[in-house]
């Protein structure tokens, strides 16, 4: 193992996350707003602790990269986000009123991840300077830190094909063949462009710059932090309250395509969006959803809404479940259970591949679900051959068995995690739902869950050790599993 790359790499994203930090002082500084006295000293400590670090790491590693390896770069992906969880808890535990360390943790890693589930109960309490450092970290998470620093580190001359492979949102084939330094400019191109475009819109209907800037940031992530406690729907009483909504779900529809369709677009390769499977079955997924739950709240006696309004609640909450942002309107655990249901589904199966948000993906999904077809058909038929396309690539067998063992090591791990809330939580009132939603809404990146922990809850009642278990989850479902679990494999070391 080369310590010096790794302390090189994680000490440069310690001072990209140390600049970050200021730039949200610098914010607290020219508020004057009440209290943000504290968020100032708070940003500026722990930016400068951040730096300090970082610095130590740089000056350990003062050495030429020529490239990293694959090993190293396993290493700086699980440890990059780990760092960024536990460096940017610190504005969390150093301002007022002040989290615990394991609080302080769960929030930054949920910020860092986009998981947007939360242990701050009443938001009006915190400075503002704090809360935007909140939305910045779902931000930097959205596309991915490492993928910035692909970009960086490319120019210093620095092999990142590693880094990049083994972040989670890029696993697309058109990445693997492209230059990697490219690719990853591109990307981040197209995201700040969304962030702009979003910003302008909600500006435009009459939110503060503050607001607008800080719902943009957790909109573009999908990631789903609101300043406000009631979420978005904060703006729902507003005149124009439903075109904030639809914008909003706009840009959580968009940011949960795969990043490199709108780098398609722009070299205006039309041929190729024809065979993107997983845009169309995400979108038909949410307009399904949205249209039946719907129907059905319109046409419950217990529920009296007009369908137009049980639309606008319906496809607002299943395109934030779906994307996994987490924004809130309503409060769907007062749905009928049958709609709790098909939302979990949503939760479990999330966004597309190469997108900022999060879940199982519905690439591997439709995979799965393609395969499961042709297995009952072989049963009967077992000579057939099958041809195996996914958004206009043939999968071998190999690629298959791979999409199984994820989907199969996914589902044990939200069953085990289940088992596992429940055995930390012993002692106080907690059921099913609500052990089965926390594990739902952090491995998924989902925010909000159910039961005790539904959307107008937090997690804030959760024993320390049972928030610090659920933001490991909340990076382990963010590196889709493989990239934090083969650190704990001593035989997959060996084998490098």
């Amino acid at each position: 193992m080369n310590f010096r790359i790794l302390a090189k790499v994680l000490g440069l994203l310690l001072l990209l996350l140390s600049v970050s930090m200021g730039v949200c002082g610098l914010f607290a500084k020219l508020d004057r707003v009440e209290g943000d006295q504290e968020a100032i000293i708070a940003l500026f400590t722990a930016s400068g602790v951040t730096l300090l670090a970082g610095g130590i790491l740089v000056l350990f590693g003062l050495r030429k990269i020529e490239r990293i390896p694959r090993r190293e770069g396993v290493m700086i992906v699980g440890l990059g986000w780990l760092l960024s969880a536990l460096f940017g808890s610190l504005p969390f535990i150093l301002c007022s009123p002040g989290l615990t360390w394991g609080g302080a943790f769960f929030e930054s890693a949920s910020g860092f991840t986009t998981t947007g589930s939360t242990v701050i109960g009443d938001l009006s309490e915190w400075p503002r300077g704090i809360l935007l450092w909140r939305a910045m970290t779902q931000w930097l998470g959205g596309v991915g830190i490492l993928v910035l620093f692909v970009a960086v580190l490319s120019y210093l001359g620095v092999g990142t094909k590693s880094l990049f492979r083994n972040e989670s949102s890029f696993q697309a084939g058109e990445a693997a063949t492209a230059r990697i330094r490219d690719t990853a400019l591109t990307l981040w191109k197209i995201y700040v462009g969304l962030t702009i475009a979003c910003l302008l819109g909600l500006r435009a209907m009459g939110m503060t710059w503050y607001n607008a800037i800080s719902h943009t940031m957790t909109a573009v992530s999908t990631g789903g932090f609101s300043p406000h406690n009631q979420s978005v729907g904060y703006y729902s009483t507003w005149g124009n309250g439903a075109l904030i909504e639809f914008w909003l779900s706009l840009f959580m529809l968009i940011c949960s395509l795969n990043f490199l369709i709108f780098a398609v677009i722009l070299s205006r390769k039309w041929q190729r969006l024809r065979s993107e499977d997983d845009a169309r079955w995400f979108f038909g997924l949410c307009l399904f959803v949205a249209l039946g739950i719907a129907a059905g709240l319109t046409i419950d006696p217990r529920y009296s809404v007009s369908f137009w309004q049980a639309l606008r609640e319906s496809w607002f909450i299943v395109v934030s479940i779906a994307s996994t942002t987490g924004f809130g309107t309503v409060d769907y655990a007062l749905w009928p259970a049958w709609c709790k249901a098909l939302l979990a589904i949503l939760m479990v199966i999330g966004g597309c591949s190469g997108s900022t948000a999060g879940g199982m993906k519905v690439g591997r999904f439709v995979v799965f679900l393609k395969s499961s077809a042709h297995e009952i058909i072989r049963a009967f038929r077992p000579n057939q051959i099958f041809r195996l396309v996914v958004n206009g690539n043939p999968m071998d067998d190999s690629a298959r068995a791979r999409t199984t063992s994820f989907v199969a090591l996914y589902l044990l791990i939200i069953e085990l995690g289940s088992v596992v809330v429940g055995i930390m939580e012993a002692g106080v009132s907690i059921d099913l739902e609500t052990c089965l939603g926390a594990v739902l809404a952090t491995l998924s990146n989902i925010g909000p869950g159910f039961g005790a922990l539904g959307p107008t809850s937090h997690f804030a009642e959760l024993r320390e050790v049972t928030q610090v278990f659920l933001a490991g989850l909340m990076i382990l479902g963010r590196l889709e599993l493989f990239a934090i679990l083969v650190l704990f494999v001593p035989a997959a070391w060996r084998r490098f």
